[in-house]
């Protein structure tokens, strides 16, 4: 068994990955025992008819998550089949991937943050356009929805959206036109401001506020994480659930603790199997038992483990402890699906880039 993790396509911190290597080395080593000990796996590198090497292009916050799913799936296939099993990974932010695949990454599978990439990747030929009706949930699954992380006591008393925009607050968010993270946090907060003041206008004056109290853009998600919680920059940081509560009960426990505001978005990262890398390579059966996989109860259950929302309800009940309950909009209902809010929002020349002009002519 071997899984070979690729550096980043976008330069960050890993500061808080490397927090972890001990825990993981740990569950590495007894996965590993797992899938070669007193089983019918084959684990003699002699006895493999062939190798299966699938590259998995995802997108900053799911390191942790893929590196416990992967071994698992190794020893999964091996034990079904003759053949051996190698896993690559390559992390960074979701726009930034995409691209990366649309400009030649021969990825086998994407598992990435927006609806909107896939569709990009779909319409350069790589994948069939029904990708979504491939698998369960529109091919989604689990979730996730933006959450405030602050500093323990809440000592700017952060509540809700509007506190964003007071004077005395910096923000912490990604760029919007490089991750995906960061797209969900705009569009929350539009949301929010178009059902709090009613029109478009209000919704840019307040995201126009909002992006000028934001002292760093960082490219990708888990580069925000490390400026907010190794840096100590920001009062608050536009997160992903998951990233939010890796960072209030592990990497940083006792030291943050998370908001949940009065609304907030169904964030539904995709994942697809890229037809034309699969057929190319000879992977496409591995491929998609891999992105199957992720649908089964014990995936569910690491998926909960590592902060995700799972799709299935029986494993969701159990952690009703951990996954507050929150009023979420979708995308659909914000701005008519994904494609629309990508031309509208953050294609060049779009509201983003408007709002963001503005601010920094202010």
């Amino acid at each position: 068994m071997k899984i070979i993790l690729l550096p980043p396509n976008i330069i960050i911190s890993d500061n808080l990955f490397y927090k972890r290597i001990i825990s993981d080395l740990l569950v590495f080593t007894l996965l590993l025992c797992m899938s070669g000990c007193g089983d019918k796996s084959n684990s003699n590198p002699g006895d493999f008819s062939k190798t299966v090497e699938l590259l998995n292009v995802s997108y900053d916050p799911t390191r942790e998550l893929y590196q416990e799913i992967n071994p698992l799936f190794i020893h999964h296939w091996q034990s079904e089949h003759s053949d051996k099993v190698v896993i690559k990974m390559s992390h960074g932010g979701a726009g930034k991937q995409a691209r990366s695949v649309m400009d030649g990454l021969e990825a086998d599978v994407v598992t990435l943050a927006l609806e909107y990439d896939l569709n990009a990747i779909a319409r350069k030929g790589l994948m069939s356009e029904d990708w979504r009706k491939r698998l369960s949930d529109d091919s989604a699954p689990y979730t996730s929805t933006i959450v405030f992380l602050v500093r323990t006591g809440n000592p700017k008393n952060i509540s809700d959206w509007d506190d964003l925009i007071r004077d005395d607050i910096k923000v912490i968010t990604p760029n919007p036109k490089t991750s995906g993270g960061a797209r969900w946090n705009y569009l929350a907060g539009w949301a929010y401001a178009r059902q709090k003041w009613g029109s478009d206008d209000k919704a840019r004056e307040y995201l126009g506020k909002l992006f000028r109290n934001v002292p760093v853009l960082d490219s990708g998600a888990r580069g925000s994480t490390n400026t907010f919680v190794e840096r100590g920059i920001g009062d608050v940081f536009l997160a992903w659930e998951n990233e939010a509560l890796l960072a209030a009960r592990e990497l940083g426990k006792g030291k943050f603790e998370i908001i949940y505001p009065s609304v907030s978005i169904l964030a539904e990262p995709p994942v697809a199997v890229v037809d034309a890398n699969c057929l190319k390579h000879n992977t496409c059966d591995a491929a998609k038992a891999y992105l199957s996989f992720l649908y089964t109860e014990k995936i569910q259950e690491i998926a909960a483990k590592h902060n995700f929302r799972p799709r299935s309800k029986k494993v969701l009940s159990r952690y009703s402890d951990k996954f507050k309950e929150i009023k979420m909009v979708t995308v659909d209902e914000v701005a008519g699906g994904w494609d629309n809010a990508q031309q509208r929002h953050f294609a060049d020349g779009g509201e983003f880039d408007r709002i963001y002009a503005a601010e920094e002519n202010h």
